[in-house]
């Protein structure tokens, strides 16, 4: 008989499994603020700042991360949600960050399995009016090999060349009147609001105290004239934070406060560039992959992405001065997009079509002067005299090495050393989740499977023990009830607009629905949190408002 090795235990993919969901209570969250001392208060809750936690937490600082609304509120749920190298940064010379982005990708890839999937991208060859034409087809499929070569080679499938049929496999609609064939190359793609949520609550799994609706007021100074904290506002009183640094991960909003001294100069200069998606039915469209589109008169391009039953149409790369509290699509935007997609397809795409619209802003550094488009989407760090680390640019694809050489930097403010250990450190849901195998047989489990990786028997216990939270909660879109008392009970959601604009993507993917199922949600955040009669009629009159609000501004006065 022959006697084979026993298998040892992952330590690592057993460290993160748990018999219960992570639970935090607000309520001691706060306390912590106000009666701890952190060695690194994180200003700022989106996906940087909630790498940069996570980072501070596994190295073994006290960390503390704030945001004065909602994780993800920001650039961090309104971007592309790809996860991928760019193929226009080789385009720029930028070959640095592509190797370096389609490392990081494959690190999410591991890391944040059950987030982030592969996402094949399609480019249509035309004999003329297209994206590429024959003449330039042979030039980009060396493009594509240099793509492949810097890293592209690591989601263990290179690009592909495809004939008429094929492309029109992968849509059907697509216009054929020119069309000789197209690439295929391959990538990722990520729900961003999800991905941030996961990093806060994998940090406070390992030890981080982390509020949302947590205004920073103020960064505090000592004699000295040191960063040593900051006055935080949350529910109606003012806490003091003590920290030995305090990190601006702030992003767009850099741009009207930095936290810095009265009378020092801006240490980075911040250009908010806008950019805008639309979604549509994907019936309208019926695309398998992301298909890319010529714009009319334009030297660009635009995206066609699947995502459930509405594909994502986008986007726009453009300055913006204004409100970075209030960036929603303008109905000169949508037409922009809208004309692009009805030359290149075979369907005649109306404004009503749309059921919801996207629009944020990407935290560019440099100085006013050119085409937003054109910048390098480099980060920068910068480390001031009196201790505040400031932290901008990049983008989500290497959000965990900005964290990285942001911790870095804070080490240096308090004088102590340790390594990294994010490089393969499991997201709360990742380990142990084989997404093939769950998502393979479609339905309930792998609906949850794809939101909540290894934590979706948590969602289903709550279903088995109340089958009533089975109900849907938005009108055509699988979320149910029991998401909503999830999101309130482990996810930190606090009103309406944080279940359906984050929690959920309903906001994006069926805005009017969204907005008749706002009492229902209002209902259980009042069950689930005690939240008085006042506060819940409120928050589901501000989230109808803001819906119509957006709507009016997307269809304008030609609607």
């Amino acid at each position: 008989m022959i006697f084979l090795p026993s298998r040892r235990r992952r330590q690592d993919r057993a460290a993160m499994t748990a018999t219960s969901p992570l639970r935090v209570v607000r309520e001691e969250q706060l306390a912590r603020l106000g009666g701890d001392t952190f060695d690194m208060l994180i200003v700022g809750g989106g996906v940087t700042g909630a790498y940069a936690a996570l980072d501070a937490s596994l190295r073994g600082y006290r960390v503390a991360l704030v945001e004065k609304s909602d994780f993800a509120s920001g650039t961090s749920s309104k971007s592309s949600k790809m996860v991928h190298g760019g193929l226009r940064y080789i385009e720029q010379g930028n070959l640095s960050l592509v190797r370096h982005s389609l490392l990081e990708r494959q690190r999410l890839r591991r890391n944040a399995r059950h987030l982030v999937q592969r996402l094949p991208f399609l480019f249509p060859v035309m004999e003329r009016d297209g994206v590429f034409d024959k003449r330039l087809a042979k030039a980009f499929e060396s493009l594509l090999w240099t793509y492949d070569l810097a890293g592209g080679w690591r989601e263990g499938i290179l690009h592909q060349k495809l004939t008429k049929a094929e492309v029109l496999s992968h849509c059907p609609t697509f216009n054929e009147a020119y069309l000789t064939g197209g690439f295929m190359y391959f990538d990722a793609r990520v729900d961003d609001a999800r991905l941030t949520l996961t990093l806060a609550r994998t940090a406070a799994f390992h030890g981080a105290a982390v509020a949302n609706h947590a205004r920073v007021a103020e960064v505090t100074r000592n004699a000295q004239g040191r960063v040593d904290g900051a006055i935080v506002h949350a529910d109606g009183r003012e806490i003091r934070v003590c920290a030995g640094v305090v990190i601006m991960a702030t992003g767009v909003w850099l741009r009207d406060w930095d936290g810095r001294r009265k009378g020092d100069a801006p240490a980075l200069q911040v250009r908010p560039a806008k950019g805008v998606h639309v979604a549509i039915p994907w019936l309208k469209i019926r695309n398998d992959c992301t298909v890319t589109i010529p714009v009319p008169g334009r030297n660009r391009r635009a995206t066609i992405t699947r995502w459930g039953n509405v594909s994502y149409l986008g986007t726009t790369d453009e300055d913006y001065d204004g409100d970075l509290d209030n960036v929603y699509c303008t109905r000169q935007e949508l037409d922009f997009l809208l004309e692009g997609a009805r030359s290149a397809l075979k369907t005649d795409l109306q404004p009503h079509d749309v059921v919801g619209s996207i629009a944020g802003c990407r935290p560019l550094v440099g100085p006013p002067g050119g085409k937003t488009i054109e910048m390098r989407r480099n980060h920068e760090i910068h480390v001031a005299p009196d201790g505040l680390v400031t932290i901008v640019g990049g983008k989500l694809t290497t959000s965990r090495h900005m964290a990285e050489q942001t911790i870095d930097a804070a080490q240096t403010v308090i004088g102590k050393r340790a390594p990294c250990r994010t490089k393969s450190a499991y997201l709360l849901g990742a380990a142990g989740y084989d997404p093939q195998a769950i998502v393979a047989s479609g339905g309930l489990a792998a609906h949850l499977g794809e939101r909540y990786g290894t934590e979706a028997r948590f969602v289903s216990d709550l279903i088995d023990a109340r089958p009533s939270l089975l109900a849907p909660i938005v009108e055509g879109l699988p979320y149910s009830e029991a998401e909503v008392v999830y999101a309130a009970r482990h996810e930190l959601a606090r009103s309406v607009d944080d279940v359906l604009s984050r929690r959920t993507r309903a906001r994006l993917m069926a805005r009017d629905a969204s907005a008749r199922a706002a009492p229902r949600v209002g209902q259980i955040l009042k069950a689930e949190l005690g939240l008085s009669d006042a506060l819940v009629a409120s928050q589901v009159r501000d989230y109808v408002a803001a819906v119509q609000y957006e709507k009016s501004i997307l269809i304008g006065d030609n609607g």
